[in-house]
């Protein structure tokens, strides 16, 4: 059913659907800040000229199509403001063929059907599709590192070893409480971390990754959990790089391969 923008549905249809849009935006720019200033600059667009959404779409679709509007119509640029390792980082991304990150995110993490994307990004499905393959070859062949993961189930713990392994990463570990993740981290620095939100001990893996990362400096980290939401409020610091329960191997392995542009220059390759 077709919904206007300034209507009641539309405006609880939109309020659903934006912690997801914030983690799309996220991902793609590596950073929290950035991403939630594209989405608020989609927000506003929206509210300054409601022809800016296409009405004739769902609301999810209409919601990332006018970010995608957004995000073409600013040049799609990764951030310029970064030093250090993150500079060396974006550098990197800016080498990728144009609009293929934006196609990968949209399949694989929210969940897309190439009929969708080609409808966010104006393009066939066909090519759609095509920009997701281009993307999985790149991403595959960009970045090497050391994972740690902080998980107490044991299969999912497992089942994270086998899919980064493939992908070319040697695992430093398993840790299952808050305890054992900083003792793991500081024994092996990690380039990247999975960590999921609660563990073993009832103890937090935010609070293990946030100890971690004032021993350690900069590490990338990918966020584990059943509710998102939680996490993508924008109300406070909050992850770049999140995967929902249950989740997917190729959304395991786009993670990964999104997170590691930010980890340690020695495994970037030029």
């Amino acid at each position: 059913m077709n919904q206007t923008v300034g209507s009641e549905e539309f405006a609880l249809n939109v309020a659903i659907e934006l912690p997801y849009l914030r983690r799309y935006a996220r991902a793609l720019t590596g950073s929290q800040t950035s991403g939630d200033n594209y989405a608020a600059a989609t927000l506003e667009a929206m509210l300054q000229d409601p022809d800016f959404v296409d009405r004739n779409k769902s609301t999810r679709v209409a919601l990332f199509g006018a970010f995608h509007a957004i995000w073409i119509s600013s040049g799609s640029p990764v951030t310029t403001d970064e030093t250090g390792i993150a500079a060396k980082a974006q550098d990197h991304l800016r080498t990728l063929t144009p609009n293929t990150r934006e196609a990968l995110l949209l399949s694989t993490i929210e969940e897309f059907s190439f009929d969708q994307i080609g409808e966010i990004m104006s393009v066939a499905p066909a090519e759609a599709e095509e920009l997701v393959r281009i993307a999985q070859r790149e991403l595959a062949q960009s970045v090497t590192g050391r994972v740690m993961i902080i998980e107490d189930e044991a299969i999912i713990a497992m089942d994270l070893q086998s899919i980064v392994s493939e992908m070319g990463h040697a695992v430093t570990g398993v840790a299952r409480t808050r305890d054992e993740a900083v003792a793991l981290g500081k024994s092996e620095r990690p380039d990247l971390i999975f960590a999921d939100i609660q563990l073993a001990d009832n103890s937090s893996g935010i609070d293990a990754v946030n100890d971690l990362l004032a021993a350690l400096g900069d590490v990338p980290v990918i966020f584990i959990t059943a509710y998102p939401e939680r996490l993508l409020t924008g109300e406070k610091a909050e992850p770049a790089f999140l995967i929902t329960k249950p989740y997917t191997e190729e959304q395991v392995r786009l993670a990964a391969s999104q997170a590691m542009f930010f980890s340690s220059t020695e495994t970037l390759k030029s």
